[in-house]
């Protein structure tokens, strides 16, 4: 039956008040009378390392992950979660080598970095780019995927979901990036315990329905009864290597994909700008360990939904009015199965990834547009004020474009993999931009300029070769087809950087000391504890 109860509401509206309270408690008392642009968009010095690690996580962690992770876990098992124990390892790349040069350099978006390493004409086109991407695809899926799974657990109609949405996450937005930071943590324990209640019931219903004793009896039985979901790494011919392929998870386009997501997305690694080098770092370090717990607590219930339906329970939920099966209603399905209270608890945990993610998007996209168009072309004598008022405008314009756009998902099955396929157009060639511009001081810009054209036409030329020849060419992964594009855009750049005979002579904008990259004793130690745990985990389930 889909419907909260009194109870339930009561539960989700006590959520609702403690978060706008404290955001506007946050934002009357921690506000700066000085530099109002950087305290709104980075809340410059004023996060501690828990905040950022929290509000890292919880603008990451959203329904596409709830729903289209918990999806794909169903369809595909525990593989999907490399995206996760993958991204936890990443952070610890993105603490030691992309952090320093971003604080030493007073960084504050990645299109001034952009500006500041090659100039104008590349940062403008990326930053062009990157508000496309994030409006029309993680805004958009983000409001889609919300609204989608309150409509089916609520019975309240898609239209009003979405809209109900928009003003939660525009209140919080307003306050800027320490309201959204701050309540940020409780977004963050509430989503973790509605989610370890979802995991929690999802094992008590393999226990009950295929009659064995306890949840701990459960795990076994779900490995049996689903063997072939709880395999890391698919064999070339499997269903859905086109979605993992192999090894390249391990060792190609994922990293692609996450050093580009986690190292040069403003939506991320914004969290981290204003903090000193220290802060920051354990900041992203906090976020590694919280990363290994989502697997946890998206994609086993996933799995469990699909043993359930294997087992006859649960077909009319898990289709459409067409009788299609789709994924994406396996958390749906779990959640509308929760006793009284805890369906509260897991719909507001449900609710806080939504509202956190959305916030922490239109923020970023505030950010982007204010600092890097608006203030260089349109108004350069613009007030500080005027930017802040500016940043909240654009909040609001850009949620009307995606709530009017969302309901066009409708079609997706896997909404999460429509998701990382479509950012993937553009990250080869970021990521090659990006990591040029760190590590070899004679990229010009020039070679930029090139490669940011040239990696979203490539990218599409690789996605249709099948089509363009008839079929000789097979399909090639989307991960795969990353890895292509960013060997075939580095090389274009460092051939057109060799063959300008000005680029012996170019200076290196950035300080980039190689002493910052020395980490704390502390800071190693968990690195280690969690490439353990990464070895461990791949080894048991390869």
């Amino acid at each position: 039956m889909n419907h909260l109860s009194g109870y339930d509401y009561t539960v989700f509206f006590i959520y609702f008040i403690v978060v706008t309270s404290y955001g506007y408690w946050v934002y009357r008392n921690k506000r700066s009378a000085h530099s109002k642009t950087k305290d709104y968009f980075l809340a410059e010095g004023s996060l501690t390392w828990w905040a950022i690690g929290a509000s890292i996580i919880a603008s990451n962690i959203s329904a596409e992950h709830f729903i289209g992770m918990s999806g794909s876990g169903f369809a595909m098992g525990l593989a999907i979660a490399s995206y996760e124990w993958m991204a936890a390892a990443t952070l610890i790349i993105v603490a030691v080598f992309f952090l320093p040069i971003y604080i030493k350099n007073h960084i504050y978006t990645m299109p001034q970095f952009l500006a500041n390493r090659y100039n104008d004409t590349v940062s403008t086109v990326l930053a062009v780019f990157w508000l496309l991407v994030y409006v029309f695809v993680n805004l958009t899926s983000i409001y889609f995927l919300g609204a989608a799974a309150i409509e089916t657990i609520t019975g309240i109609s898609f239209s009003t979901c979405i809209v109900a949405l928009g003003i939660f996450s525009i209140i919080i937005t307003l306050g800027g990036m320490k309201v959204i930071g701050y309540t940020d943590v409780i977004q963050v324990f509430v989503l973790i315990m509605g989610g370890l209640v979802t995991c929690y019931l999802s094992l008590h219903l393999i226990a009950d329905k295929l009659g064995v004793k306890t949840v701990f009896d459960a795990l076994p039985l779900l490995k049996k009864n689903a063997g072939d979901h709880f395999h890391m790494i698919f064999p070339p011919g499997h269903k859905y290597y086109n979605d993992l392929p192999g090894i390249a998870v391990l060792a190609g386009g994922l990293w692609i994909n996450n050093l580009n997501y986690w190292g040069c997305n403003q939506y991320i690694i914004q969290r981290a700008l204003g903090a000193d080098l220290k802060t920051g770092r354990n900041g992203l370090m906090f976020a590694a360990f919280l990363k290994l717990l989502v697997p946890v607590i998206v994609v086993i219930p996933g799995i469990a939904v699909y043993v359930l339906y294997n087992h006859g329970f649960y077909h009319h939920e898990m289709t459409d009015a067409a009788g299609t099966l789709k994924p994406d209603h396996a958390y749906p399905v779990l959640m509308n199965l929760l006793p009284t209270g805890l369906k509260g608890l897991a719909f507001a945990a449900l609710t806080a990834a939504i509202v956190a993610s959305l916030a922490g998007k239109c923020n970023s996209i505030a950010t982007i547009f204010t600092l890097d168009i608006y203030k260089k072309f349109l108004n350069k004598e613009a007030s500080e004020q005027r930017m802040v008022n500016v940043g909240r405008w654009v909040v609001i314009v850009a949620s009307l474009i995606a709530i009017v756009i969302a309901p066009a998902l409708r079609s997706f099955d896997q909404v999460y993999q429509f998701i990382q396929e479509y950012v993937g157009f553009i990250s080869p060639g970021i990521l090659a931009i990006f990591l040029l511009g760190f590590f070899w001081k004679r990229t010009t810009s020039g070679a930029a300029l090139t490669g940011a054209v040239l990696t979203i036409p490539l990218s599409i030329l690789f996605k249709f070769l099948p089509q363009l020849t008839d079929g000789y060419i097979a399909a090639i992964p989307f991960l795969n087809r990353m890895t292509w594009v960013f060997f075939i855009v580095s090389a274009l750049m460092v051939l057109i950087t060799l063959a300008d005979s000005r680029s012996k002579q170019n200076k290196q904008i950035l300080q980039i000391d190689t002493k910052l990259f020395r980490v704390t004793p502390a800071f190693t130690i968990c690195a280690v504890i969690i490439c353990g745990i990464l070895a461990a985990l791949y080894t048991v389930f390869w």
